[in-house]
C-alpha cells in the first residue's frame, strides 16, 4: 500500500504528541497517511502497554491514517542496530511514503534522538538494491523517502518546517 506519510515514533503516543496537526491537515487535503511504532511503550511511567496500544489505534483512526503498526522493539532499551534497521526498512518499503516524519534528533528523552537517528538512517539505506527485504514473503523492492522531517518534542527545538494545522486543531 502506498502512503503519502509515514511517521515513526519511538513511543506510542510520539506522532499524535508531535505531527498529529501535520497529519491531520495532509489527510484533510487527500493525502494518505500511517503511522508506525517503534516499541509499545511499556517502561511509561502512565498506563500500560495494552492501555497505549487501545489508545494508539483510536488515535489513528481519529486521525485518518491507513495503518498503524508496532515493531515491538525494547521500551528504553533498543538500539540502532542492523536487526531494528531492517525493521525500518521493512516498513519504508511496504507503504512507500514520500515523506517520512520522526522524533527530534536531539530531545531529553534517549529513545527520540535514537529512534530519529534509526529512521533517518533506514530510509537513505532502504533505497540500496543491494539490501534484501521480504514481507508476505515477498522480495521488496528498493525506496527511498523523498524527504525526511523531525517533529518537535522538545520545546527548545526550532522547527524546520511549519504547518498550518488551525482547519484541523478540532482534530
Amino acid at each position: 500500500m502506498k502512503l503519502n506519510i509515514l511517521a515513526f515514533g519511538a513511543h506510542p503516543d510520539d506522532v499524535e504528541l508531535g505531527c498529529s496537526g501535520a497529519i491531520a491537515a495532509s489527510v484533510k487535503k487527500g493525502m494518505s497517511a500511517g503511522i508506525i511504532d517503534l516499541t509499545r511503550g511499556e517502561l511509561g511511567s502512565r498506563g500500560n502497554a495494552e492501555i497505549r496500544a487501545t489508545e494508539a489505534e483510536a488515535a489513528a483512526n481519529i486521525l485518518g491514517c491507513r495503518i498503524r503498526e508496532n515493531l515491538g522493539l525494547d521500551d528504553g532499551f533498543f538500539e540502532h542496530d542492523k536487526i531494528a534497521r531492517l525493521l525500518v526498512i521493512e516498513a519504508i518499503r511496504a507503504y512507500q511514503p514520500d515523506i517520512v516524519f520522526c522524533n527530534a534528533m536531539d530531545d531529553r528523552h534517549s529513545d527520540h534522538g535514537r529512534g530519529a537517528d534509526l529512521v533517518e538512517a533506514a530510509s537513505f539505506l532502504s533505497g540500496l538494491i543491494k539490501i534484501e527485504t521480504f514481507r508476505n514473503g515477498e522480495l521488496q523492492a528498493p525506496w527511498r523517502p523523498k524527504l525526511v522531517l523531525h517533529y518537535m518534542q522538545d520545546r527548545w527545538i526550532q522547527p524546520d518546517i511549519i504547518f498550518n494545522i488551525s482547519d484541523v486543531w478540532d482534530v
